[in-house]
């Protein structure tokens, strides 16, 4: 439960038809499994306590008090744990019998919801037995105790404030506005489901869009647990299809027609941290609601769910080609207006035989084209200087004349030998200002070459080297229209590979792929027997940790503690817990003390849900103090 993470379950029971005996024992059994297992929500199905197919023997009241009495020794089972339980039964209110979800905790009944939406159509005939819930809360009499009743029940957990469970059940979810939708507004962070949905032919993904799609409206976590085995099959068949949902992302799924338990854990800082964003979700005064509290114990919650490495890159490839494809279409569509706006033909760019200037001259091809303009109006420029190896130096020769664009060479060690002269700095002096010196000597010759050409410089400095500073202030920190800007630098990689995959020339392909290759450096100090002797993630660290912080600093707010738990989960077996450590302290410590090279960033497009533009998603003081950040991450310093 701590850093806002609950443990939560969808199970269905072997139910028997109408033996609500044998019903309370499965239920209760599977209450056990669930302490066991330190899950903290278990949502049963829809009238589980009694079978959803009763169908007219729910007209008869040796059944529903049955139910009832049932239900009250399910919540005595619950008396001395943790769980909170969801269970189904049917229950008659003052003549009127109602389909009703029923919460559990520590032997008492807190609340029953009843169904909204009763569906009276094809196979489902429910309004024959059951009439419609209602909003208004009443108290009714349950075995001594004064236990409230209505579909405006919140239930909140007094130690985890973030936690506030809402109930809805079946055919609500599936209507124009389900009631889940109010439930969210007046704060719910959680919904249970109990439902009872038959299995059809093409069903089961429109259940599982509509599970994650009312997840995602409602920004909360989804807990839906369907009726499965041991249900009448007169006239249909039910598949036990449970599922956990967050935000539009399915968590957990159980397999068809066995009738497992569904497990994850719900983020609710995640989801809460959403709702804050997000400016249009709308928050409700919860005033017509009834909020019922309870307790639960703090404790860690182990984690079954994963995260994955590159969490800016899809895993699945097929889902991962289409991303690729959509943001080489972005860099370019991007680049494409500009460069129309301006009426300009021309465009320059260093090559260095890197990672992201690789990038940028595929993407600047791709927007030439697009405009029906001549790919030589591309001068690629390399501009050997101390740093530079004959690998990235014949890489870039090769790209430039493969894709057809202009190339030229400018060696600039005579310029900046020159401008160390003129500065007084010693050339054996290998400091900051030596590799800066070169950075912005490139540059300047770049934005020369545009005013001669007529052109535009493109920048080639990705997203993760901004988020750490890892760029020279009017240096290569400094183009005419930032194409890379909102890529880390985990998705340059594949954006490259993608590119190299589809790529037909072959002398391109190997290029492509030698360029993939090589180590990611700025080669501004002078090679070792001819390799590349500056190795930024030597440096700065693996960008793969850096762009799985970045990502959960800024798309989610994550405290340094949780990002720190997390990674160190991912990345077992990769990193160990103080490498981790290192890194993240490292992160913080450059994405703050240079968020000032980010306040006067060029244009560029944004591609994906996190972006660095002081003009769209980041507006962060230049001078804000990281002293918080760190403290909390002192408290887990690993030994």
């Amino acid at each position: 439960m701590r850093q806002g993470f609950v443990k939560v379950g969808a199970v269905t029971p072997k139910i028997k038809v109408a033996d609500c005996q044998h019903n309370r024992k499965e239920i209760i059994k599977l209450i056990e499994e669930g302490e066991k297992a330190k899950i903290r929500l278990l949502v049963f199905p829809e009238l589980c306590i009694t079978g959803y197919t009763c169908g007219d023997l729910f007209l008869q009241n040796v059944l529903l008090r049955s139910a009832k009495e049932e239900l009250l020794k399910i919540a005595e089972a619950t008396e001395n744990k943790e769980l909170l339980a969801v269970v189904g039964l049917p229950f008659l209110i003052d003549g009127k019998l109602y389909n009703m979800g029923a919460v559990l905790h520590r032997g008492k009944v807190l609340g029953m919801v009843p169904k909204t939406a009763i569906p009276n159509y094809s196979e489902f005939y429910e309004a024959r037995h059951f009439y419609p819930g209602f909003s208004k809360v009443r108290e009714i009499d349950l075995g001594g105790e004064s236990v409230p009743v209505g579909t405006n029940l919140l239930f909140c957990c007094q130690e985890m404030p973030e936690f506030i469970l809402g109930v809805e059940i079946c055919e609500d979810m599936w209507v124009t506005v389900p009631p889940s939708c109010y439930h969210a507004m007046a704060g719910a962070t959680v919904i249970a489901n109990l439902s009872a949905s038959n299995e059809a032919a093409g069903k089961e993904g429109y259940r599982r869009d509509l599970v994650k799609g009312q997840s995602a409206r409602g920004v909360c976590g989804y807990v839906y647990s369907d009726a499965g085995d041991g249900e009448s099959t007169t006239d249909v068949v039910f598949s036990a299809h449970n599922m956990i949902a967050e935000n539009g992302s399915l968590l957990a799924e159980s397999e068809q027609f066995k009738n497992e338990m569904a497990v994850s854990e719900v983020d609710l800082d995640k989801l809460l941290g959403e709702r804050q964003r997000i400016s249009t979700y709308i928050q409700a005064d919860p005033g017509n609601y009834r909020k019922i509290g309870f307790s639960w114990t703090v404790e860690k919650t182990e984690l079954s769910r994963r995260f994955a490495k590159n969490p800016f890159i899809p895993e699945k490839k097929e889902l991962r080609d289409k991303t690729c494809s959509a943001i080489l279409n972005m860099q370019a569509m991007g680049l494409k207006k500009r460069l129309e706006h301006m009426g300009c033909k021309h465009a320059v760019l260093g090559v260095s035989g890197g990672l992201d200037s690789t990038l940028a001259l595929l993407v600047t091809v791709r927007a030439f084209d697009a405009l029906g303009l001549d790919r030589e109006g591309i001068l690629a420029v390399t501009m050997p200087c101390f740093g530079t190896t004959d690998r990235t130096y014949q890489n870039a020769l090769v790209l430039a004349r493969e894709l057809g664009t202009s190339l030229r060479e400018i060696p600039v060690k005579e310029a900046v030998t020159l401008h160390f002269k003129d500065i007084g700095h010693d050339l054996g002096a290998h400091d900051v200002t030596y590799e800066n010196s070169q950075a912005r000597e490139r540059t300047q010759v770049l934005m020369d070459l545009a005013n001669a050409w007529g052109g535009m410089v493109v920048g080639t400095g990705d997203m993760s080297e901004l988020a750490l500073g890892w760029a020279t202030y009017n240096g290569d920190h400094m183009s005419m229209y930032g194409v890379n800007a909102s890529v880390p630098k985990t998705m340059v990689r594949y954006l490259v590979a993608y590119y190299a995959e589809h790529e037909e020339n072959n002398a391109l392909k190997a290029a492509l792929y030698d360029v993939l290759d090589t180590p990611v450096s700025p080669e501004l100090l002078p090679p070792r027997e001819g390799e590349i002797a500056q190795k930024t993630e030597d440096i700065v660290g693996p960008y793969e940790l850096h762009d799985f912080y970045l990502y959960y600093v800024l798309r989610f707010g994550y405290e340094p503690e949780k990002i720190y738990r997390m990674a160190v989960e991912t990345f077992d077996g990769t990193y160990d817990k103080h490498t981790v450590y290192r890194w993240l302290c490292t992160f913080y410590r450059r994405f703050f003390s240079q968020q000032y090279k980010r306040s006067c960033l060029p244009d560029g497009p944004k591609v994906g849900s996190v972006a660095l533009s002081p003009r769209g998603d980041l507006r962060m003081p230049s001078d804000a103090s990281v002293a918080l950040w760190l403290g909390q991450l002192d408290k887990v310093r690993p030994d």
